[in-house]
């Protein structure tokens, strides 16, 4: 493996996080350069965990993963997104992330890197260098989250309410695209 494919693999599972982190920046109270450092190394560090784990697992427990991650990733990625377009009809003070969600970031990097679970076992069954790719997916998916929390914070602070109805439906949108591309 070569460090083009080591990082197209990173930024290919890095994407959904990307795209959450601009969805949370965009519906934040406040965002700070702190709060994205820590949805970076959430979303980094469980993309980075969850190949670790599948590479140990091994292909005896792909078939069970496999069959439910994006029946998990979806619902997960449902109910938070449903969750931000009900609290958008509660006004404007509840409407808002609130980025020190402890129990929000850990079911958003869950729901986030379950696939990164099933990569991890491809790569056990490839023989790949598991210590070089998680590197590189932790740290670019690191790096794109922080960036797209601060993104989102930059276009999102003149339209609270619109901003946390787009989160919203952002979430549900990568939930029902990772479904399709699961059942299809």
């Amino acid at each position: 493996m070569g460090v083009l494919h080591y990082a197209l693999l990173a930024v290919s599972l890095a994407a959904d996080a990307f795209a959450v982190a601009i969805s949370m920046g965009l519906s934040a109270r406040r965002a700070t350069f702190h709060d994205a450092l820590r949805v970076g190394l959430f979303f980094g560090g469980f993309q980075a965990l969850m190949p670790l784990l599948g590479y140990l697992a091994g292909s005896t427990v792909s078939a069970v993963i496999k069959r439910y991650d994006h029946w998990i990733a979806f619902g997960l990625l449902a109910f938070i997104g449903g969750r931000m377009l009900w609290e958008s009809t509660q006004g404007a003070e509840e409407s808002q992330t609130n980025l020190d969600s402890l129990k929000k970031l850990l079911l958003l990097s869950v729901a986030t890197s379950i696939d990164a679970l099933a990569v991890g076992v491809s790569l056990a069954v490839l023989r790949e260098n598991i210590w070089v790719n998680v590197v590189w997916i932790g740290c670019v998916t690191f790096a794109l989250s922080a960036l797209g929390v601060l993104a989102g914070r930059r276009l999102g602070h003149s339209m609270q309410r619109i901003a946390t109805v787009a989160g919203g439906i952002v979430l549900i949108a990568i939930g029902v695209k990772i479904l399709i591309e699961h059942l299809a």
